[in-house]
């Protein structure tokens, strides 16, 4: 069994940065072969993904989010990053640590509230 832990949410006006961080509670070699993602739940819409990187380091992003947020991952930490800049109203929501290996694994979710 895999456990994520996120931190990092809160209230933040737009333009501003967040960093959420997801600790995985697992064997260091297993994490270092997931893939990990970041999804996001705003009200009334389905989950969507908005940043992923894979074992080797490759990313991909949701085109809402591309140049704006960062995701990265430090496998000595069992760790992986969301760096959210000039954030936007729209980017409210839940945020979700997910990790892939054959079966997914979630966190627990950490609100993004992005108002003035």
């Amino acid at each position: 069994q895999v456990q994520l832990v996120e931190s990092g949410g809160g209230l933040v006006q737009p333009g501003g940065t967040l960093r959420l961080s997801c600790a995985a509670a697992a064997s260091g070699t297993f994490f270092s072969i997931l893939t990990m993602g970041w999804y996001r739940q705003a009200p009334g819409k389905q989950r969507e993904l908005v940043a992923a990187i894979t074992s080797g380091g490759s990313t991909n992003y949701a085109d809402s989010v591309k140049g704006r947020f960062t995701v990265s991952r430090d496998n000595a930490k069992n760790t992986v990053y969301l760096e959210m800049n000039s954030l936007k109203p729209e980017d409210t929501a839940v945020y979700y640590c997910n990790g892939h290996h054959v079966r997914d694994y979630w966190g627990q979710g950490t609100q993004v509230t992005v108002s003035s």
